[in-house]
């Protein structure tokens, strides 16, 4: 029998964080091989030319860049240019869409005018601006740690209140964000916070678990100060850039390699183009969610041991006990994803009820939908019982009014735009196999209803159509999230966040431990989104998965 080839270390997934991962071990000088079961690497982080004859390419399934740190940008010699939104976000009044809320992050009178106009109380805009200083005393001092070794929740606590934030650790680390969130007056205003609470979990203001409140933080720590930035070139060019560097620092990148099994011991096994082929490395980096992974180890560990073996509790020597994967003890790991993907391509930016802002300003940042705290609440109790809200809450993103470099000239010259719509409470409960095809047409249907309702004309009149003559708008339900880029529940976290920071009780024993990427196994580590302080596009779980490997050896 031929030996299986060996490597120092084996990445199993080629998203973003398995490229990191793979870029730094192979700069320390590692043998690295990454497998991706897709024809190419990047995995959510991609651009897409997704209408047939349409020269526009849409960030399909990642969009924006908020989490990725200068220090991986920098170590790697990544050639990645982030553009700033100037506006912020603007939210419709639902009540009265001929008026809406426009923050300006460059003129802060025009935004105290903007929340004048919705009838906000006289101090309403001061307290919406004190909100965000005072989340930044906590983000400031955490966002240098995340690329560091965990601090136990009683050194994070020490060092916030130290740099004067012991309210804020209280605020958003210990009470149910909707308390703070509701010192502001106005239902529009109060939505607009609570919705970083939401984006991709299917939560409430005031669940006592406070997976919002873990949500609501990962989406103000990155720099430190929370602003995303549109990547020029579209995700693409973000995965792109780091496929380089893995393959400059001397990985091996391998597509249509589905991974089928993985044995603790050490071997991974795989096809390509249908043949059965094994390799077997030091050490295991998983870059799949932790659910994916308990299932790969669960199918390694009986291929190795024999089911009598394990039933007996007899593993072979020599070889590791086969243990419950993280997966099994985390339950916060099967979170389920909750949330409908909609991108469209339009002829032009569509007008707006409110004649006050332009589209190009509305459009500039993140434009609200129907988001008003008690919509986004009333939302989450209809999905809990089994039905799309009505109206949806949804966010809009125009990737092309900061990046028109994502459309062909043509295009650009004509005026067309990309939108990407982002609608919440949508729980992947309410659709399964049998119903996913008439569930993604009520979505895109409930998702047209909602834009309609702050538009001045239906989006419908404007969509661009491709080669075919069909229109350019593609729905992605969280079962053909899941089918498509592996990502269980379609959850875009790989299942629920984590606070970037260990209980003071748990186990420091390792290098993994440390970093937030250990597994039940000591040779397999998470190197995802589903590593403490994973999720989003960020690498930080490629870089901590990397720097736990090399600090065991």
């Amino acid at each position: 029998m031929t030996t299986p080839p060996s490597y120092d270390a084996i990445i199993v997934g080629g998203g973003h964080n398995g490229l990191v991962a793979a870029a730094y071990l192979g700069k320390a000088g590692k043998k690295v091989l990454l497998l991706e079961r897709l024809d190419a690497v990047g995995g959510a982080a991609v651009s897409a030319q997704a209408f047939e004859g349409v020269e526009a390419w849409l960030s399909r399934y990642s969009y924006l860049v908020s989490l990725l740190p200068a220090r991986i940008i920098e170590d790697l010699g990544l050639d990645i240019t982030l553009v700033r939104r100037r506006y912020s976000s603007y939210t419709p009044d639902p009540a009265d869409p001929t008026r809406g809320l426009l923050v300006d992050n460059e003129d802060p009178a025009a935004t105290e005018a903007s929340f004048t106009r919705i009838g906000a109380p006289a101090d309403e805009f001061q307290l919406f601006e004190q909100f965000y200083e005072h989340c930044r005393r906590l983000t400031e001092v955490l966002w240098p740690t995340m690329t560091e070794p965990l601090p136990t929740r009683s050194e994070a606590k020490r060092m916030v209140t130290d740099a004067g934030g012991a309210s804020e650790w209280e605020a958003m680390i210990e009470s149910p964000i909707g308390d703070v969130i509701r010192h502001l007056h106005t239902d529009l205003v109060r939505g607009v916070l609570l919705t970083d609470a939401l984006i991709g979990t299917f939560a409430r203001a005031d669940d006592e678990d406070l997976q919002q409140n873990i949500c609501f933080l990962y989406h103000l720590v990155g720099g430190g100060t929370g602003d995303w930035d549109v990547p020029v070139g579209g995700m693409g060019a973000v995965s792109s850039e780091l496929a380089r560097a893995a393959r400059n620092a001397g990985a091996e990148l391998k597509t249509n390699a589905e991974v089928g099994a993985i044995d603790p011991a050490g071997t991974v096994r795989y096809s390509v183009d249908g043949i059965d082929v094994e390799a077997s490395a030091t050490w295991i980096l998983a870059n799949v969610a932790p659910s994916t992974l308990g299932k790969l180890v669960a199918a390694g560990t009986t291929v190795s041991y024999g089911r009598e073996q394990l039933a007996a509790g007899e593993p072979s020597a020599g070889v590791f006990e086969a243990r419950p994967f993280a997966a099994e003890q985390n339950p916060n790991h099967l979170r389920e994803g909750a949330q409908v993907k909609v991108n469209l391509l339009l002829k032009r930016l569509p007008r707006l009820r409110d004649e006050t802002v332009s589209p190009e300003a509305a459009f500039g940042g993140t434009f609200h939908i129907n988001e008003t705290w008690t919509q986004l609440d009333d939302a989450y109790f209809a999905a809990a019982g089994g039905d799309i809200p009505h109206p949806l809450p949804c966010e809009i993103y125009c990737h092309s009014l900061a990046d028109p470099t994502i459309l062909a000239p043509e295009l650009r010259e004509a005026g067309a735009h990309t939108l990407t719509v982002f609608g919440l409470h949508v729980p992947s409960r309410l659709v399964d196999a049998s119903n996913n095809d008439e569930m993604r047409s009520r979505l895109q249907a409930a998702v047209l209803e909602s834009l309609n309702s702050v538009l001045a004309e239906p989006v419908e009149d404007i969509l661009m159509t491709d080669a075919a003559g069909q229109p350019c708008i593609e729905t992605k339900t969280t079962l053909d999230i899941e089918r498509a880029v592996g990502m269980p529940g379609g959850n875009i976290f790989h299942g629920g966040l984590d606070w970037p920071f260990l209980e003071d009780d748990a186990p420091t024993g390792t290098p993994a431990e440390r970093w937030g990427v250990a597994t039940g196994h000591p040779r397999i580590v998470l190197c995802g989104s589903g590593a403490r302080r994973g999720g989003a596009v960020s690498g930080i779980g490629g870089h901590n998965a990397a720097m736990a490997v090399l600090e065991s050896e």
